[in-house]
Formats: structure tokens, C-alpha cells, sequence
């Protein structure tokens, strides 16, 4: 039986950061609320192609009122313990948070984009490695850019500082450190922080934070932060397969998968091959 929350509640759970939520994503949700009986599997598919509403409800069902023993990162989950009274207050909170203009929807389609195709592939590579934590790589995937879209809110620049961040990237130079330079922070800590402002898992909101610090991490031949560096070895290969350089960073090289890919082949114990043949595989299926 899922505990049903008020709008007040939820409003009060959705204070402080929020990412902008897909508009076409916000319709179909109104439609769908409106139908007499509301599909959940529906709804939940819905919200899992939205880092800003999927954000939001993990947010509320990782809080103190659900009492979880383990956080939780799979939407499904989420929406099915929540229940459908309470998922049609979290949309209405969250279409009350103000409307965007058309530069800003045109933009972050980019962001938005990526992230599906991302989250997808992080998804169907998780488990063809054989990594048992198929709901943590999808949310990483959905997730690990989610400070681009506050980056923009706060910088107006900040796109043309984020395509030259990753012409400059390299092994000596990583995408951040052009942001540090600009903007004295960047989108991996504004989205470890947002991550942590979610209840998102520490190792998930660690990966968030490290990856574009994958030379760092991976070069680290200890076994430290394994649960960290499998999520961020799949995530870097996604990142690489879906063209994020090219989508999100403008360039028509990934000078970034250059550097640090050999270092996550070599963790993940996948030769060039092996890489490029499951690179073509997941095309092919049309994962990406």
C-alpha cells in the first residue's frame, strides 16, 4: 500500500534545486494523469526519459518519510511505491515550477537528448558486461549531466564554454578544467551536489562528481571505489558511443574517450575489438 503525498509535502521535498523537466515529456504526463484510470508503467516510462522529474521522484522516495533501508535508483520501483494519486502531485509541482523560453527548450534539447540516449546505453551495456546493477548504470546514464542544464540557468555562455571544454580536452587536460577556469566550479560538482540533493546512492553521486576525472580514477590500480568505477566505466563508454562530444560538445573528434578509453578497455577487460564490435552491436539495436 503506497503512502499518498500531499502537494504540500511535495513541494516541500522539491525546494531547492530543480532541473528543468522535458516540456513533451510534461504533456504526455498531463494526458495520461487524465485518463480514468492512469497507467503506472506508462507514467513510469514516461518520467525515466526525464533526469529532472526522474531526479525529483527519487528525491521523495529516498526521503526520511518512506523509511527505505536501501536508497533506491529504479523509476519503476519508485513510481509503483508511491502509487498514482501522489505521481499526479509530483507532475502538477512540478508544471507550477515556470515555463521556459524557446532558446532555452531549443538548447537543452541537447542536454536532454543525450541523457535518454545515454541512460539507454549505459542500460544495455551494463548487462551485456555482466554489471548486476542495471538500474544504477541506467540512472547514471540519465543523471551524469544533470549540472549542465543549472550551469545554463546560472551562465548564459555557458554552452560555448562547454564545446570549448571539450575541443581542449585531453590526457593533460580534462573538460572541467576549462569550466574552472570560467566559471571557478563546473557541471560534474553542480551535479554531485544536485545528485546528493536527490538521495541518489554516494556511489552513484560519486561517479557523477568523477566523470570527467576518469584518467585520475582509472590510472588508481587499487580496489578502491570499485562500485564507483564500474558504473563510471560503463557510463564513459555510453558517453562515447552515443557522440556526446559531438552533441553536447560540438567537436567531431572525442579527444576526452582518446585519452582515458584505453584505461577503462583495459579495467573492464575489453580489447579494441571487442569494444568496437559491441559499439556496433548497440547501433545496431538502436540502444543509443
Amino acid at each position: 500500500m503506497s503512502q499518498e503525498l500531499t502537494t504540500e509535502q511535495i513541494q516541500q521535498s522539491l525546494q531547492g534545486i530543480s532541473v528543468p523537466a522535458q516540456p513533451q515529456i510534461m504533456v504526455d504526463l498531463q494526458m495520461e494523469q487524465y485518463m480514468p484510470d492512469p497507467d503506472l508503467e506508462t507514467i513510469a516510462k514516461l518520467i525515466s526519459q526525464d533526469p529532472g522529474l526522474s531526479g525529483s521522484l527519487l528525491k521523495i522516495v529516498n526521503s526520511p518519510y518512506y523509511g527505505l533501508s536501501n536508497k533506491i535508483t529504479s523509476i519503476k520501483r519508485a513510481v509503483n511505491l508511491l502509487g498514482s494519486r501522489s505521481i499526479i502531485n509530483l507532475i502538477n509541482a512540478q508544471s507550477i515550477k515556470g515555463e521556459m523560453n524557446d532558446d532555452t527548450i531549443v538548447t537543452l534539447n541537447r542536454f536532454w537528448d543525450t541523457a535518454q540516449d545515454v541512460a539507454m546505453t549505459c542500460l544495455t551495456l551494463a548487462k551485456r558486461v555482466g554489471t548486476e546493477a542495471s538500474d544504477e548504470a541506467y540512472a547514471l546514464g540519465l543523471f551524469h549531466d544533470c549540472g549542465v542544464p543549472l550551469m545554463l540557468q546560472r551562465f548564459p555562455d555557458y554552452m560555448t564554454t562547454l564545446e570549448k571544454a571539450y575541443a581542449n580536452a585531453s590526457a593533460e587536460r580534462r573538460v572541467v578544467d576549462t569550466e574552472n577556469d570560467v566559471y571557478n566550479t563546473n557541471h560534474s560538482v553542480v551535479g554531485y551536489y544536485t545528485a546528493k540533493s536527490w538521495r541518489l546512492p554516494e556511489h552513484v553521486s560519486a561517479a557523477i562528481a568523477n566523470h570527467h576525472n576518469a584518467m585520475a580514477i582509472f590510472s588508481d590500480e587499487t580496489s578502491r571505489n570499485s562500485q564507483m568505477k564500474n558504473l563510471l566505466a560503463i557510463l564513459k563508454m555510453a558517453e562515447h558511443i552515443c557522440a556526446s562530444y559531438r552533441v553536447l560538445g560540438n567537436q567531431s573528434e572525442d579527444f576526452e574517450w582518446q585519452a582515458v578509453g584505453p584505461l577503462v578497455l583495459e579495467y573492464i577487460g575489453l580489447s579494441d575489438y571487442d569494444f568496437e564490435t559491441l559499439k556496433q552491436t548497440i547501433r545496431e539495436l538502436g540502444a543509443h
